[in-house]
């Protein structure tokens, strides 16, 4: 049974650079299904039943994100409306936890709230949902909780937790918080015992977080309280001009209302490609292993295809990962260095780092075949009942070739019926509008030729 006032509240910014060539600034990591047919944003909401309906979950997304968060969450029949919040612009954890909490407190002063980045991996749920238990209670007596991760292995990826005194419910008063460790100090905090992973989830009443920003980040809190949250935020130039700083910084490493809880529920942010490999399941080779690909003589690698047919002979401890237009290969140790790879990309405008061939609308996907100086090939899929414009520009005219389906092609003289097989033509500076007035997929063509 869902407990009653509880939210969850989903993180799914950022852009996952550690992940790429799969993640993409439009297609971040949150999006993607490394395992199963569901993304990670969907597995988040997933492992939440029964214990927090599904009506009181929200997710904070980025504007250009969230028609296709709205598409994930209508797959797995959790309907978007009034459930995603959109941020204009990133501005780190503490703006956006603060956007979160204002807008269900606007309508349920008394919420109880979780916070979750929605990229994140659990391994063992029915743990997961006990320790959830946990921290609501703690947080019911107005502890802000954070969940530490028991560490098992010095890891100096990730900053971590120092616990002081224990407090009921099995919490304990947070001491400090510390940067990531090289990796003799990683050591010295696994043999202590009292230091746990920082994993950027919470658990708090709303009034109580409300307060602490009140007193510990004012500029924040009195820059958003004269505001009404909407479903799309606050306006570009009031939230772009709030402080760029996460919840840590701004909350946590000041509040004398912290405490730890320590956790154990198989838990991993997927922050690169080795911590991908560790999570996920190995072969008798020690190799992880998705999509059309042939190994010999492979073993501890991390292989990944989505569309061409990858061989790999006497490699040992790397990771290949291959996408329709880009593919990384590294040594499992320094795949992490993704990120610089990424950095230089953008600094020479490459795309690749941008978006993927296929990209989302609220209308459907379009896949870019084939670009060539003089003409681009794209192929559109339209979802049931929607509607694309298509426009050709000045010296260029475009031909639509029906795949499947029936379009309707309207302009503001008239109506005209293609069916699979059929073609057309858009002349030069002029629009068409593309309708699929079908219960079924339509798709199509689309040629753009300049003359």
């Amino acid at each position: 049974m869902a407990e009653p006032n509880v939210y969850a509240v989903l993180l799914a910014g950022g852009s996952g650079t550690r992940l790429w060539p799969v993640s993409r600034e439009l297609f971040p990591k949150q999006l993607v299904s490394f395992f199963g047919k569901d993304s990670l944003v969907q597995n988040t909401i997933r492992r939440l039943s029964p214990l927090i309906s599904r009506e009181r979950i929200r997710v904070v997304c980025g504007k250009e994100h969230f028609h296709e968060i709205s598409r994930h969450m209508d797959d797995i029949d959790v309907p978007p409306d009034g459930k995603i919040i959109s941020e204009p612009c990133g501005r780190n954890t503490a703006p956006a936890i603060l956007l979160a909490v204002r807008h269900i407190r606007q309508t349920d002063p008394g919420a109880l709230i979780f916070v979750f980045p929605a990229d994140h991996v659990i391994r063992d749920i029915d743990l997961f949902q006990n320790t959830l238990r946990d921290a609501i209670r703690l947080a019911r007596d107005d502890y802000i909780v954070t969940f530490g991760i028991t560490p098992h292995y010095p890891e100096t990826g990730y900053g971590y937790i120092e616990g002081a005194d224990p407090i009921s419910g099995g919490g304990l008063r947070i001491r400090r918080f510390v940067e990531k460790p090289d990796l003799k100090t990683a050591r010295g905090y696994l043999k202590a015992g009292n230091y746990f992973w920082n994993s950027g989830m919470f658990a708090f009443r709303g009034q109580v977080m409300e307060d602490e920003y009140r007193h510990l980040c004012p500029e924040l809190f009195d820059a958003m309280e004269s505001h009404t949250i909407s479903d799309h935020g606050l306006p570009e130039e009031i939230y772009g001009a709030l402080p760029n700083i996460s919840i840590d910084y701004a909350v946590m490493e000041k509040t004398r209302k912290g405490a730890v809880l320590p956790s154990d529920f198989g838990w991993s942010d997927i922050g690169s490609w080795k911590s991908l490999y560790d999570f996920l399941p190995k072969d008798d080779s020690g190799n992880v292993i998705s999509g059309d690909v042939i190994t010999q003589h492979t073993r501890g690698c991390f292989i990944m295809g989505y569309e061409r047919l990858i061989a790999t002979s006497h490699i040992q401890s790397m990771v290949v990962v291959e996408t329709p237009d880009s593919v990384f290969v590294s040594d499992i140790s320094h795949s992490r260095d993704v990120k610089a790879i990424v950095t230089r990309l953008n600094q020479e405008g490459r795309e690749e780092t941008q978006r993927h061939r296929t990209v989302h609308f609220p209308w459907g996907t379009r896949t870019l075949l084939e670009h060539n100086a003089g003409y681009r090939a794209d192929r559109l899929v339209l979802f049931p009942g929607a509607r694309f414009s298509c426009a050709s520009r000045q010296g260029a005219i475009v031909h639509l070739i029906i795949l499947r389906g029936e379009a309707e092609l309207c302009t503001e003289d008239n109506k005209r019926i293609l069916k699979s097989g059929e073609n057309a033509i858009v002349p030069e500076n002029e629009t068409v509008d593309v309708v699929n007035g079908l219960g079924d997929i339509l798709e199509l063509i689309q040629v753009q030729c300049d003359f």
